[in-house]
């Protein structure tokens, strides 16, 4: 029996001091420090549209080495194999761009990187690789970094593999030294840049008092303080809209702690010596990115901090307009980054579809006659190219009536803008937004439906008015913007009626694949509705009916003008305010401010051209139903 606990006892003693020396080495100065300070990562869940689509996680770099779904490949092109399911050792220093290759295509990685990532979290947990470093240039500091490895990047310029971090700086000379103050202040990467936060701001969010909270952004994993919608307008920031709304799935990863002498790390972290690509080699910012060995922050963290940027451009709940212009950057960014790597990818059909739209245009404008028809009468067949230079000629000469027509934009927005704010903010919506996350469909639907709706009515209001003062001004009357508008009022719930009665219908019917087109067919044909109830005295049948009636026959005409005159003037607000946004450091609320008040300008206009193409719709269907004679264009035809 004696003999028998020898060998258990011996086992015991064993696992002891292996313990003990566990402890001995965490028991390091830099690993205190590491563990003490370990980030705590608040990931956006379901955001990938895949099937169980959890968030990319920070990755253990050791599930790559030996994976022989990972390929290294040489410098010289994407097609050269150096060696199939490279290891650890395999990434040295005298491997100068090189790239690693994993299963996939960057530029259309569908949920290839989702579920490749899965397969490699079974074989690893998250992990975040700590490392204490120094900067001969700032003697008696400090910087504790904590680096991320993700193995896709999917923003806007999309890229196999994935570095981020942050960096806690210190007013001590060692570690030790750090273990018996705080940090100073804490910097959180974004894209090419960085945000500051002092330790005791009250943005940096902390869990017992020291492991700072970081929200990744979906897809392109820059690193946030809190949860919400931000906009980048550089290089540093990146360009477009960085998103770390909820709801979020909370990971501590595991801190592997890196030392700071180099001929220590290249003998425990290899890879921190290859000086190539972690990713597929592809054009420009598709290409993978370098290490963390390659990188400023990493050779000089300190000075790195003095570029840090004091706060990241939060997309507002509200303003003037709603925010038509962020909202509008951010879909306009994402949409031509898409297109661009579509024609990265096929550059031949990019090229053929660019000129077979030149060409189109081209031919459009040169089939219509642009010159050659009055203001006035209103009564009188034009051409499309005519509709828009009258509806210009007339809009110049009476800008101050227009322009006080379209003034009421300015209010609608204002209106537009608080109740978006307050379905973010109002105490009793907060459960719903905490729970759900404020890219909740039933929350940032609503608000987006609620803003949708209003401008088309104001817009209906507006062309109801200028209709109104168009036919004032072709009978010789005097008119102002305010007796335009008390014209308006004894039909404005009328109008509001039918008009959110068709935004209803058209609505539900785009809830379906095959209710779309008929959508927009009806869309078009009611698409003269507030002329309809404003000049038109008929009562039977109904506006829309009568609307239709104009419409038939003339679809794709006034389709195309619509879509042309109509789109144009809806989307030039925003693109403005999107413009002022790449080009100004303006704060948010001012550029949608600016681009409120483009809309008050140049909606009028359209205003003004619907109107010509309804009487032009009009004579026609009115000189259809003579008996026919010689027609010759007249002051005014009908």
């Amino acid at each position: 029996m004696a003999g028998a606990r020898r060998p258990i006892l011996g086992v015991a003693l064993a696992v002891s001091c292996l313990a003990l020396a566990g402890r001995a080495a965490a028991a390091t100065p830099e690993a205190q420090l590491a563990d003490r300070y370990a980030p705590v990562v608040e990931l956006p869940t379901d955001v990938y549209g895949c099937e169980n689509g959890a968030p990319f996680v920070p990755t253990d770099v050791n599930v790559l080495a030996g994976n022989d779904e990972v390929v290294l490949r040489g410098p010289w092109d994407r097609v050269n194999v150096v060696k199939v399911a490279p290891t650890i050792q395999d990434l040295t220093p005298a491997r100068v761009d090189y790239h690693l290759d994993f299963p996939g295509d960057p530029l259309n990685p569908g949920c290839t990187y989702v579920d490749w990532e899965k397969r490699l979290a079974r074989t690893g947990k998250p992990t975040v690789y700590a490392h204490v470093a120094t900067d001969p240039a700032y003697p008696g500091k400090l910087a504790l970094q904590y680096w991320f490895f993700y193995v896709f990047n999917d923003f806007n310029n999309k890229h196999e593999g994935d570095w981020e971090m942050i960096q806690l700086n210190f007013d001590a000379p060692t570690a030790a030294a750090a273990l018996a103050t705080e940090p100073t202040d804490v910097g959180y990467s974004q894209h090419e840049g960085g945000e500051r936060a002092d330790w005791n701001d009250s943005k940096l969010q902390k869990v017992d008092g020291t492991h700072p909270v970081v929200y990744p952004a979906a897809g392109s994993h820059a690193n946030f303080y809190s949860s919400g919608l931000f906009l980048g307008r550089s290089a540093a920031q990146g360009v477009g809209c960085d998103d770390t709304r909820g709801p979020h799935e909370e990971t501590r990863p595991a801190v592997a702690v890196v030392p700071s002498a180099s001929d220590a790390y290249l003998r425990s972290y290899p890879w921190l010596g290859f000086r190539g690509r972690w990713g597929e080699l592809q054009p420009a910012f598709y290409n993978g990115p370098t290490g963390p060995n390659m990188k400023l922050q990493w050779t000089q963290p300190l000075a790195w901090s003095e570029d840090w940027r004091p706060a990241s451009y939060t997309v507002p709940g509200g303003g003037v307009g709603g925010t038509r212009a962020t909202d509008f950057f951010c879909g306009a960014v994402a949409t031509g980054s898409n297109l661009l790597t579509r024609l990265v990818r096929h550059p031949l059909g990019g090229v053929l579809v660019l000129a077979a739209v030149l060409c189109l245009l081209a031919f459009a404008a040169t089939r219509t006659t642009w010159r050659g028809s009055a203001p006035l009468r209103l009564a009188r067949r034009r051409t499309w190219g005519e509709l828009v230079t009258v509806a210009w000629r007339m809009y110049r000469s009476r800008f101050r009536l227009f322009a006080g027509i379209g003034l009421l934009f300015i209010p609608v927005g204002l209106v537009i803008g608080l109740v978006q704010y307050l379905l973010f903010r109002v105490v009793a919506f907060l459960p719903l937004v905490e729970t759900a996350g404020t890219s909740n469909v039933s929350v940032a639907g609503l608000a987006l439906s609620f803003g949708v709706l209003f401008t088309i009515i104001t817009l209906a209001v507006v062309q109801a008015a200028t209709s109104a003062a168009l036919q004032a001004i072709d009978h010789g009357d005097p008119v102002s913007a305010r007796a335009a508008y008390r014209s308006v009022l004894p039909h404005l719930l009328p109008l509001v009626g039918y008009l959110l009665a068709a935004a209803v219908l058209v609505a539900l019917l785009d809830l379906t694949l095959f209710g779309i087109p008929v959508g927009l067919w009806l869309t078009v044909r009611w698409s003269l509705l507030a002329q309809v109830i404003e000049l038109d005295p008929e009562r039977s049948p109904g506006p829309l009916r009568r609307s239709a009636g104009l419409v038939r026959g003339h679809w794709w005409r006034v389709a195309l003008f619509t879509l042309v005159v109509t789109g144009g003037g809806l989307l030039l607000g925003p693109v403005v305010g999107g413009l002022l946004l790449l080009a100004t450091s303006a704060a948010f609320n001012v550029v949608n401010v600016i681009s409120g008040l483009v809309y008050a300008v140049t909606l009028p206009f359209v205003a003004i051209a619907t109107t010509y193409l309804y009487y032009d719709l009009r004579t026609r269907r009115e000189l259809a139903e003579r008996a026919p004679v010689a027609v010759v264009e007249l002051p005014a035809e009908v």
